[in-house]
């Protein structure tokens, strides 16, 4: 059976605001910074060097939270204004396609940051008040931590016919 891509973004939605009661935030997941890459005014483009960097996602449904460590007020805040998908190219030059995914901004300090989540990337666009440079990070869902996945080798029994 298949699912037309309005279900899909209306689970999307009802998971994001089922994570958490009002306030409470929950785990949405973690990221992996892959890239980052610098655009001038002048339509230079520079791809700036960095190394991977674990960012942890979590949200109320309202609001979406990125952290870098485990510091209870190191994170930077989002507010949601889309969670009906995103548009993405699943190849280059191949049909625009909707995605179950938010996208969210932030302003603060003359910065504004855009930021696209999908469950399987994270895409941060920051646009400084006062700079002609804009700079686009894309991060990946993380892979599971050994503690997260099931054992090899696991005696489960399969299912009763």
């Amino acid at each position: 059976m298949k699912l037309s891509s309005r279900a899909v973004l209306a689970a999307f939605a009802f998971a994001l605001t089922a994570r958490a009661e009002e306030g409470e935030f929950g785990s949405f997941g973690d990221y992996v910074i892959r890239s980052q890459t610098k655009i001038t005014g002048n339509g230079k483009v520079v791809k700036v060097p960095i190394k991977p960097l674990k960012l942890s996602v979590s949200t109320d449904g309202v609001t979406v939270r990125l952290s870098t460590g485990n510091q209870p007020d190191g994170w930077s805040s989002f507010t949601i204004y889309r969670s009906d998908g995103i548009g993405q190219q699943s190849v280059p030059g191949g049909p625009l396609e909707v995605v179950p995914g938010v996208q969210a901004t932030s302003d603060h300090g003359g910065v504004h940051k855009h930021l696209r989540l999908t469950r399987d990337s994270l895409t941060l666009t920051v646009f400084p008040g006062v700079s002609d440079q804009t700079v686009i990070t894309h991060a990946i869902l993380a892979a599971p931590s050994p503690d997260e996945q099931p054992a090899t080798g696991s005696r489960e029994e399969p299912p009763a016919p």
